[in-house]
């Protein structure tokens, strides 16, 4: 039974009709069931006619979806957006001096790979604190440049695509898993763009998408890093990019069924404006929670900067005095209680923050999330908040 706790607030009368606000994997499209997977190519091999076929399907909508350049190659790769970086990284690297930006954790992970483990003696670190972009100013563009679009567990994003030089002679590496399908990507600023599709669309786990540049694909074939490469990461044959990566030939086995999902995602997609459609629908619900932030005084965005907040990945802090005043502990164990307060009412699943991160709330507004069940989560948000001060002030 819902509880009212010691302040007498009532519960919200409605609940969402989709409570699943997590930041990956995310919501499946609106209406999606698994009838929607009943074409998909079960018990045949991915180098069947028709598993390479539905995989060449699936770069296709991708590039029709995110208006991927004609001249950029698509691949689908394994182990989701973090192998599609990594094969980026371990195959490309090395051949110049590398800036590597970070204002979280995924971009911290990005500098472990740079730094600890493939030991670049001419890299250069960028960072700042949760809640802020470093300098983009101080990016040196003759230099590789290797950054996230969208800070998933800081709900921090670049503005735009501005800050990147047109002229520049390193290779730009953009970690774009939480912005694709949601934010504008200037392609022709972005030599290497990665994603997978569990954030993008609500797809299934473990597979990643890695687009290319005609610049890329020069690299790799012109440049041999020093150290050996896993058969995973390999894209090159004879000095030569391996196409078959590019039409639908995967390095190792996918799930047909989970190539399935995201074809179906991406049908979805189409029928809902491609890209401005997608990219409006994040827009709403990011303005459904900013308008709640705006009139509610125990909550603020952890971006500082407005102009580089997400719309995807949609982190609050709690400004509350008595909240903020606790100690490290304590405040995550009020913003855990709150997550765990909604998630036992099946209101809002898996919202509280990643575990590198400081304490906030960070609930997914991407293109598969309703606005109304945002407008919806807002008032049992303000019911959940209240019960956990009635409960502070008891304990007091």
């Amino acid at each position: 039974m819902t509880d009212t706790a010691a302040n007498g607030m009532a519960a919200p009368a409605c609940k969402p009709s989709n409570p699943n606000f997590s930041s990956g994997p995310c919501a499946k499209r609106p209406g999606w069931s698994l009838e929607a997977l009943r074409d998909a190519a079960l018990g045949r091999s991915h180098r069947s006619k028709i598993g390479k076929s539905k995989l060449k399907q699936a770069i296709d909508l991708t590039r029709e979806a995110l208006e991927v350049p004609a001249d950029y190659r698509i691949g689908v790769v394994p182990a989701s957006d973090t192998g599609a970086v990594e094969m980026a990284l371990w195959s490309m690297l090395g051949a110049r001096p590398v800036d590597v930006l970070a204002w979280e954790s995924f971009g911290l992970g990005w500098v472990t790979d740079v730094v600890k483990q493939l030991k670049l003696d001419n890299a250069r670190v960028i960072k700042a604190d949760y809640g802020k972009l470093p300098d983009l100013g101080q990016v040196d563009f003759s230099h590789d440049v290797v950054f996230t679009w969208n800070g998933t567990t800081s709900g921090v994003r670049v503005p735009d695509g501005d800050w990147i030089a047109s002229d520049r002679e390193g290779l730009t590496i953009c970690d774009a898993t939480s912005a694709a399908f949601a934010q504008p990507l200037p392609f022709d600023k972005l030599d290497v763009v990665t994603f997978s599709w569990q954030k993008a669309l609500g797809g299934e786990a473990a597979h990643g998408i890695l687009i290319l540049s005609p610049r890329a694909v020069e690299r790799l074939e012109s440049y041999v890093p020093a150290w050996p490469l896993p058969k995973l990461f390999r894209m090159t044959k004879g000095g030569k990019l391996n196409e078959g990566i590019f039409i639908g030939e995967t390095i190792n086995t996918p799930s047909m069924l989970c190539v399935e999902d995201y074809l179906d995602a991406l049908t979805w997609a189409k029928a809902e404006g491609g890209l401005d459609g997608l990219i409006g629908r994040a827009n709403a619900n990011y303005k459904v929670l900013a308008d709640w932030a705006d009139r509610t005084p125990w909550v603020d965005f952890f971006a500082e900067d407005p102009a580089t907040r997400s719309n995807t990945s949609i982190c609050m802090r709690i400004v509350d005095p008595e909240v903020t005043g606790l100690d490290l502990a304590g405040h995550e164990a009020f913003v855990r209680a709150i997550a765990s307060r909604l998630d036992k009412e099946g209101v809002a699943h898996d919202i509280a923050f990643h575990r590198d991160a400081p304490p906030h709330l960070r609930i997914w507004g991407g293109a598969t999330v309703e606005a109304s069940d945002l407008a919806i989560l807002t008032e049992w948000l303000d019911w959940a908040f209240a019960q956990e001060k009635a409960s502070l002030k008891q304990a007091a």
